[in-house]
């Protein structure tokens, strides 16, 4: 089942922050809402924007081993391979693909996703049976969109295998508002309530992947998705 998307094209590109400082920017607080989690891996237009933003966006970095992320590989390797990297999405939000669900998985990853609904969502939630695998081509990458709340409910949390990238959020009705989230590779990040419904998310292509000033370089992605469902 291919999860339906609802695209949002924007006028013009956000901002970026300039300050050439790895880590928090001019835009972020260091002693806001962000404060205990990964900080440094999330700048934005204002340190408003940041602070009432503070417990609904989250990355947490090294969420896996480099062990952990090879059990990923052994068990969904084989049949990505069998897919081709599709460059024309049926509701054009992705571009350099090849996907997949996935109900079962191994001992090893079982207890990694596991871990993801445990700090993710709420106890009790219901979530979506089957697992979205998305693989992106080096030269891929995701158009801004929001999840369609037909399907998904408010929490959205992805691992990020192989490579970093960026993800990037902007306010659908006012794109001045945005959010840069920098995903190292076999880290997880969190989206909720606000930043999920009111909010598009992207995946940079590696051209545009610059994070507070300092090039990101992409490479092959894969990302391992859960999402509750509709309260």
């Amino acid at each position: 089942m291919k999860l339906l998307l609802t695209v949002v094209k924007h006028l013009h590109k956000p901002a970026v922050c300039t300050s050439p400082r790895r880590g928090l920017s001019s835009c972020a607080s260091s002693g806001g809402l962000l404060a205990g989690r990964d900080a440094t891996l999330i700048v934005g237009s204002s340190r408003e924007l940041l602070q009432r933003l503070g417990s609904q966006v989250e990355v947490r970095a090294d969420f896996i081993t480099e062990e952990e992320e090879g059990a990923f590989m052994r068990e969904l390797e084989l049949g990505l391979k069998k897919k081709r990297y599709e460059f024309d999405h049926w509701d054009d939000a992705i571009h350099g693909y090849r996907e997949t669900e996935r109900l079962s998985w191994g001992a090893e990853c079982e207890e990694v996703l596991t871990r993801v609904r445990s700090v993710a969502f709420d106890e009790g939630s219901p979530l979506l049976g089957p697992v979205h695998v998305l693989d992106l081509d080096k030269t891929g990458y995701i158009k801004p969109h929001v999840d369609s709340v037909k399907f998904c409910g408010s929490t959205i949390a992805g691992l990020s295998l192989l490579s970093d990238s960026i993800m990037r959020l902007v306010k659908e009705d006012a794109t001045s508002e945005w959010l840069d989230l920098l995903l190292p590779r076999r880290s997880l990040y969190i989206l909720r309530n606000q930043a999920r419904y009111n909010f598009t998310h992207e995946i940079l292509k590696d051209e545009e992947s610059v994070f507070n000033g300092q090039k990101v370089p992409r490479q092959r992605r894969i990302s391992i998705i859960c999402r509750n469902l509709p309260g």
